[in-house]
């Protein structure tokens, strides 16, 4: 009877089996500045077309000669994305002020081989793309005896391959300049258990990049096997293989317009290989001749007669997803407005895009879906549908959500 009861108090005392905790795997949007002001640069060789897409997308006359290094100091620049459903939302509310969605694009001044170490102003070229959030990485795929190219030859794989070593090197240095760092604070880190904790689990952290980045990968593909913990240390060091890219290949006339280029397939098979960014063929030749018209009419007659669509828009609107851009819509008959923030923002961060007030006093969120307003023609309708809702500070916003907040200023911010 003794042992049945120790037995027996023995199972009760035991405890439940610790729940397994799953770390939610976060996409590719985690990484970066978590921001609204997000900048995306032009990168590529120089003279492939840099700066003349740069003209294109934003009408600016800056310099575009043929020579090496025309832009030293990146050109900046906001433009307005287009979207149907902003221009839907105007037709139909026929508003006092109208606000578009925009993004700030930099022109950057071609890189070269060498670039780590300085060549041709490379470091100055560098620090211009760390401070950007996103890349268009321009490949010249188009053979013109009159511009020179800096490596006497037209290879886009070639200039891929030497613009990406140049990112992953600079990354290389700053792990290693992160590594110095946290090598100096040894002994007082060893000092507090917590703050050796801490610091084992960044040097092991620095090791395993340095390897990933010599093995020749980017940043950016390995979210499968980063941690939650090692993305927060990704986005401090702030590495320029971790930003997102896309290519645009710059193709002559004739090629755009009949969709073939010797280099398309091959480019698409590195991309596919190295992460799979959005690519877009275009023809700056093209753009700029559009460019140079001077009225609407004349370029929408002219894309007709040639047989060719300008790219831009959908350049803009790739350019802006890459970087993991959204926005809602707030609509009326005072004023639409599109406000910009980042994939992932909960209801209280995106209302902070309004005001600070918003995000402080938070209550709640109306909202209401673009389509099912479009559908249904009015908000009256939308709600007698049961389709207008009230989401509370759980809620992640949807790109093209319509939506009224609700705040109470004197509600005190914890």
């Amino acid at each position: 009877r003794q042992s049945q009861r120790l037995s027996f108090v023995c199972e009760r005392d035991k405890m439940p089996p610790k729940k397994e905790v799953v770390e939610e795997k976060l996409g590719p949007w985690a990484l970066g500045r978590f921001s609204n002001r997000l900048k995306v640069g032009i990168v590529g060789m120089p003279n492939v077309g840099k700066s003349t897409l740069y003209n294109s997308l934003t009408k600016c006359s800056i310099p575009a000669e043929n020579f090496p290094f025309c832009t030293i100091e990146p050109n900046e620049t906001r433009v307005h994305v287009p979207d149907e459903r902003f221009d839907w939302l105007c037709e139909k509310y026929k508003p006092k002020s109208e606000v578009q969605p925009w993004l700030e694009i930099v022109d950057i001044a071609g890189l070269v081989k060498g670039a780590a170490q300085g060549a041709g102003l490379g470091n100055a070229f560098l620090s211009h793309i760390r401070a950007i959030d996103g890349i268009i990485h321009v490949l010249r795929a188009f053979d013109d005896p009159d511009i020179i190219h800096v490596e006497d030859r037209v290879d886009p794989i070639g200039d891929i391959e030497i613009i990406t070593n140049e990112l992953r090197a600079k990354d290389l240095e700053a792990i290693a300049r992160r590594k110095g760092d946290l090598d100096k604070e040894k002994a007082r880190m060893n000092s507090n258990p917590a703050l050796k904790k801490e610091f084992e689990a960044e040097q092991a952290f620095l090791a395993k990049v340095k390897d990933f980045l010599e093995a020749g990968k980017e940043v950016r593909n390995g979210m499968d096997i980063w941690t939650t913990k090692e993305i927060e240390y990704l986005n401090d060091y702030q590495l320029l293989t971790a930003k997102p890219c896309m290519f645009l290949v710059n193709l002559s006339e004739d090629d755009f317009k009949r969709k073939k280029n010797k280099w398309l397939a091959k480019i698409h098979a590195w991309v596919q290989e190295h992460g799979g960014s959005p690519i877009i063929p275009y023809s700056g030749a093209f753009e700029q001749r559009l460019l140079d018209l001077q009225t609407e009419a004349e370029k929408e007659q002219c894309q007709k007669d040639e047989g060719m669509t300008t790219q831009l828009p959908k350049i803009i609107r790739t350019a802006f997803t890459m970087v993991h851009l959204i926005y809602f819509f707030t609509a009326g008959p005072d004023e639409v407005r599109a406000w910009v923030c980042r994939k992932g923002s909960k209801a209280p961060q995106a209302a902070g895009t309004i005001h600070t007030d918003f995000e402080r006093g938070f209550i709640c969120a109306e909202v209401m879906a673009y389509d099912d307003l479009k559908e249904l023609g009015s908000e009256s309708e939308v709600k007698a549908k049961g389709k207008y809702r009230q989401e509370g500070k759980t809620y992640v916003v949807i790109d093209g959500d319509i939506i009224f907040f609700k705040f109470n200023v004197t509600a005190k911010g914890k």
